[in-house]
């Protein structure tokens, strides 16, 4: 292990930096943990649906305050695209060799994914399985993904994006929220705020990578305030829901589309991220941590995509018990349930290691033919970190 350890940090050029990367960890951490706190697979008479515990349990809200991070990972997103775009440029790459391997990235584990569940689901289909069972399992692994259309959609607008002041994109989801809910405008119009209100902090990471951000304590306290004071008063004062992320039968969902509240949430999120810049910074410097996140960051595509499916795999085999099990199987309408799934959650992440061990490979592609270095006399495998 101290091989190992030691061979990341010395691999790592010395300008990375570490980070950027530790945020991108902890961004797909909190989604990953707040999956598994808010879905609940309930098994009744023979069919198994998915229910959300924020139904039950309105006062779990601030839950989602806590795990729902897109807007980091947006805004890691934008830093990464922005300074790899701009490398890629003065390396000579074009922008159709740039963009083929950043989407090819995202994809190939994608491809895995949809291959495996399309299996399962006629396997699931041809053994008795109800539709409407085999129909939210599915969900659950695929609903996760248009995250990464609009991510991949805004990854090949990059050079666009690197130009876009982030108040333009916050300017549209405001008058977009005002057309919907001030006006009674169309729903559909909602969903121009899929692109416009992930755009807020890509293009705010944009801006990071291209300009700096001067004084950046000062614009990280900004935004933190800022996002929480105009966050609080669109949920006290202007009816937008407390939950970050959506709720079955809700009225409004602030996720899906986002609403102008998840947008301000989301500056708030990314004055928290560029204030722990500086601690993170000293804290990686310990090779040992520093090479935690950094395989964590190789996979992070592939536990993003499975972790739904390690869930599934725990509710699975635990109905072969014969008996509805506290926190997998049934309805989260009690603090009982809660804390059964809190003892449920390291199963989860064992599950989840199975599923990375399987399909890693998937993510990384093809090693290059630069990706090994000469140490000692032998060659040896060079391990990086790529941007997601």
């Amino acid at each position: 292990m101290r091989d190992l350890v030691g061979r990341i940090d010395a691999a790592t050029p010395p300008d990375r930096d570490r980070a950027v990367d530790a945020l991108r960890a902890l961004a797909i951490l909190g989604v990953v943990l707040g999956h598994w706190l808010v879905t609940a697979l309930v098994a009744d008479s023979g069919t198994v649906r998915g229910i959300s515990p924020l139904h039950y349990f309105p006062r779990l809200a601030p839950v989602s305050w806590v795990f729902q991070t897109l807007a980091v990972f947006f805004l890691v997103g934008g830093y990464v695209g922005a300074r790899g775009h701009a490398a890629a440029r003065a390396r000579g790459v074009t922008y159709c060799q740039w963009t083929g391997a950043r989407t090819g990235r995202l994809f190939r584990p994608v491809a895995a994914v949809l291959t495996v569940w399309a299996v399962a689901a006629g396997a699931m289909l041809m053994s008795g399985a109800g539709f409407t069972t085999v129909q939210a399992l599915c969900k659950l692994v695929v609903s996760p993904l248009w995250f990464l259309l609009v991510f991949a959609a805004l990854t090949v607008a990059t050079p666009v994006l690197t130009r876009l002041h982030p108040l333009w994109p916050l300017a549209v989801v405001l008058c977009v929220d005002v057309l919907r809910f001030t006006f009674d405008g169309p729903e559909r119009l909602g969903w121009i705020n899929v692109a416009a209100g992930w755009m807020v902090p890509y293009c705010l990471g944009a801006r990071w990578a291209r300009r700096g951000l001067p004084g950046r304590p000062a614009i990280g306290w900004g935004l933190l305030l800022g996002g929480v004071c105009a966050t609080a008063s669109l949920v006290l004062f202007a009816g937008y829901p407390a939950s970050m992320v959506g709720v079955p039968g809700a009225r409004i969902s602030n996720l899906n589309p986002p609403t102008l509240a998840a947008v301000t949430f989301g500056l708030a999120q990314s004055g928290a991220a560029l204030l722990l810049l500086g601690p993170l910074r000293r804290v990686l410097r310990r090779p040992a941590v520093w090479a935690a996140v950094a395989l964590a960051n190789l996979s992070a595509m592939t536990v993003f995509l499975w972790h739904q499916t390690a869930m599934i795999a725990v509710t699975a085999l635990g109905l072969l018990t014969g008996s509805s099990l506290p926190g997998l199987h049934t309805v989260p309408d009690g603090t009982g349930w809660l804390l059964a799934r809190l003892a449920w959650l390291p199963l989860f992440a064992v599950a989840l290691l199975v599923c990375w061990a399987a399909f890693r490979a998937y993510e990384r592609g093809r090693p290059r033919k630069d990706s090994r270095v000469v140490r000692e006399g032998r060659p040896a495998r060079r391990t990086v970190v790529r941007g997601a």
